[in-house]
């Protein structure tokens, strides 16, 4: 093979690669000069979208073309935050980050950060990154803890957290393991906290705030969590009382689907009812979140009728739907 064939493989590789997009120093290394590129440029084949970064087509950028640019602009560079987590995932649909590219680089480099992209700095880059994925990114558990340590608010830090476990990106020990190296993190406590609930089967942010606002400040019974359907449907039960035969399910979507979605969850409540006796409860999250007192007393009622012989109790709230019912009896 000659060499321009030579150089037009490499640069076809690393087009398929990168999604069709190049930077000027991987033209020039597979053996083009500049004026391959000029031409290219000025036959509008190829489109600037950095100094030094180009793309094979003139229309809309993809979320990985745009992902791709970024890193090259910046190399040595690494998809961070939530670019990284959506790239790691490999589905355009998971960890929506339609918003600008995040990206790190090493602690003190100097680099300006271009329209499009968010830059973060990071002491450990060659540590903390995967430089040989496609495109690189920081590692799923880096990713995690700095989107929990930049979260202002409880919800965003559980969701932050418990997320990429639900999506099987990782792990709850893992990322505990990734917080005791960590020896400088904002929230450590709270992020140990949470974590460890989440390894103890608290697998979605809902199903958190269920065991932190209903379950435990009230003094329910722990339920079996991620119980497998056994009956109908494959799956999994989101909190089971098996002692008592009743089910809990937890709908963390403030709506539905479509149609379809909502008969297969009515379908599966129906099969733990037809062939395994057990009662089913479905809890959205206004229940399970913003009514939980209310809503840890009326479980109660219906853990009480199903065998249950102890009491909610009151939470620390002075408000707490409990501790009015005690009063008023």
């Amino acid at each position: 093979m000659g060499a321009p064939d030579t150089a037009f493989a490499r640069l076809r590789y690393l087009l398929t690669r990168q999604s069709g997009v190049v930077a000027r120093e991987q033209v020039l290394a597979c053996g083009f000069d500049s004026a391959f590129i000029r031409r290219r440029l000025d036959r509008r084949e190829w489109l600037r979208i950095y100094p030094g970064v180009y793309i094979t087509h003139t229309g809309p950028l993809t979320w990985t073309q745009r992902a791709w640019s970024v890193v090259l602009h910046a190399e040595p560079a690494a998809l961070s935050h939530g670019s990284a987590l959506r790239a790691a995932a490999g589905r355009p649909d998971a960890f929506d980050d339609a918003g600008p590219i995040h990206v790190t680089i090493a602690s003190g480099r100097r680099f300006l950060a271009k329209e499009g992209m968010v830059l973060h700095h990071r002491a450990n880059l060659v540590d903390d990154a995967l430089m040989n994925t496609a495109p690189p990114r920081v590692r799923v558990e880096e990713a995690v803890l700095d989107l929990a340590a930049e979260a202002t608010t409880e919800l965003g830090m559980i969701s932050a957290l418990a997320d990429p476990v639900q999506a099987r990106l990782t792990t709850a020990d893992r990322l505990l393991g990734a917080l005791a190296r960590r020896s400088r993190i904002r929230h450590r406590s709270a992020i140990s906290d949470i974590l460890i609930d989440v390894r103890d089967g608290s697998c979605s942010t809902l199903e958190h705030r269920f065991l932190t606002r209903v379950e435990r400040p009230h003094g329910l019974p722990a339920p079996a969590r991620q119980t497998p359907t056994g009956v109908g449907r494959p799956g999994r039960r989101d909190l089971e009382y098996p002692e008592f035969g009743l089910i809990v399910e937890l709908d963390g979507r403030l709506f539905h689907d479509n149609a379809l979605a909502r008969a297969l969850d009515m379908e599966r409540d129906l099969d733990a009812n037809a062939f395994a006796d057990k009662d089913s409860v479905r809890l959205c999250w206004v229940q399970a979140a913003e009514r939980s007192c209310t809503t840890a007393l009326k479980l109660g009622v219906v853990l009480r009728r199903h065998g249950w012989t102890g009491h909610p109790h009151p939470c620390t709230s002075p408000d707490c739907a409990v501790r009015n019912q005690q009063c008023s009896q």
